[in-house]
């Protein structure tokens, strides 16, 4: 797989924000709608991307595979944001029966997790390969290894 490097990598949901061209209308008189990008990471991705910023993405929650590795490799700084994204992976895929590892070998990037007591709830490891083998022995084989992708913007 080819390297990729990125000015800003967001991570969340996206979404699709629907907006009346009738403006004030009942909902029954609305003929039509206008589409716009939606949800507060996407936005800071298509921002930075009209800015010249090499911008991503990751938005992968459930696609149907039993565990989600989230590589922090290169990670350097994660805010509450970014943590509440992962909590809200994680938590979402336990309710479907599915787990979220992450992969963070950077004490910096561990410590805010320990602060928060999250390295307790999210299993996590300092290496990418100390992961897989995890998702092998637990996972069925089924593993699904986060990677963000640049938006066609």
């Amino acid at each position: 797989m080819p390297e990729r490097s990125y000015d800003i990598l967001t991570m969340g949901r996206s979404s699709i924000d629907l907006y009346a061209n009738e403006i004030g209308a009942p909902f029954p008189d609305i003929k039509s709608f206008a589409a716009y990008v939606g949800g507060c990471p996407t936005n800071i991705c298509v921002g930075t991307r009209r800015l010249g910023l090499r911008s991503a993405l990751l938005t992968a929650a459930a696609n149907g595979h039993d565990t989600l590795v989230v590589d922090m490799t290169r990670t350097q700084f994660c805010d509450s944001s970014g943590l509440h994204t992962l909590i809200a992976a994680h938590r979402r895929a336990e309710a479907e029966g599915r787990e979220v590892l992450l992969v963070i070998p950077s004490t910096a990037v561990l410590r805010v997790f320990a602060l928060t007591g999250m390295d307790r709830v999210i299993p996590n490891f300092t290496s990418l390969p100390e992961a897989l083998t995890r998702t092998t022995a637990t996972a069925n084989g089924h593993i699904c290894q986060a990677q963000p992708s640049s938006p066609g913007i």
